[in-house]
C-alpha cells in the first residue's frame, strides 16, 4: 500500500515538471528603421528562485550591457526627444506597480530590470541569469530589450540606468 502510494505521488510529481512552462522569445538587432537580422534566443521558465532566463545570443558588441523587460510588445521604433529611436515603441520598463524607480532586480524599484547581460570577445552571450522578482505570468505582452551600455540599476546620472540606446530586441506573445 505504502509503495503504490509513493508511486502515485512520484507520477503526479513528475507530470507537474513535465508541464512546466518554458517560453522562447528570439532576439533580433534594432536600429532606427527596424527590426534587423536574427541574434538568437532567451528561454524562460519559472524556478523557485524566480524566472530563469537562459541566453543563447550572438553578434551583440562586446561588454555589459542593460538588459530589460519592457511594457509593450513591439521593437518597432519610436519617437522620442522630437527624433525617430530604435525600439521605443517597446514603450518604458515593465512597472505595473507604477514605482516610477530603477533599483535592479534585487531592489523594490520596477519589475522590468533584469541581470546586467556580459557578452564576451567574440560577441557571444551564453549562459542564465535569473530575474528574482518575475513570474511567468509578467511576460505575454512585453518585449524584452537589450541596451548599448551597462546599466547603474540606479536613476542617477541618468533615469533609467543610463544604457543607452537599444540595440536588440523580442516580443513575448
Amino acid at each position: 500500500m505504502k509503495m503504490r502510494i509513493y508511486l502515485g505521488l512520484l507520477t503526479l510529481l513528475a507530470g507537474q515538471l513535465l508541464r512546466a512552462e518554458v517560453l522562447t522569445v528570439d532576439l533580433h538587432n534594432i536600429d532606427d528603421r527596424g527590426v534587423g537580422t536574427g541574434l538568437g534566443s532567451l528561454t524562460f521558465s519559472e524556478r523557485s528562485g524566480g524566472l530563469l532566463i537562459q541566453h543563447e545570443l550572438g553578434r551583440l558588441p562586446p561588454g555589459a550591457h542593460g538588459f530589460h523587460l519592457h511594457e509593450n510588445p513591439s521593437c518597432d521604433p519610436g519617437e522620442k526627444d522630437g527624433a525617430v529611436q530604435p525600439g521605443w515603441s517597446a514603450g518604458n520598463h515593465y512597472d505595473p506597480a507604477k514605482s516610477d524607480r530603477h533599483e535592479g532586480p534585487q531592489g523594490t524599484g520596477h519589475l522590468g530590470d533584469l541581470p546586467i547581460l556580459n557578452v564576451d570577445e567574440a560577441g557571444r552571450a551564453i549562459g542564465a541569469v535569473t530575474a528574482p522578482r518575475l513570474k511567468m505570468s509578467d511576460l505575454k505582452g512585453r518585449a524584452v530589450i537589450i541596451h548599448a551600455g551597462s546599466d547603474t540599476y540606479s536613476d542617477e546620472p541618468e533615469k533609467g540606468g543610463g544604457g543607452g540606446a537599444r540595440i536588440a530586441c523580442g516580443v513575448i506573445q
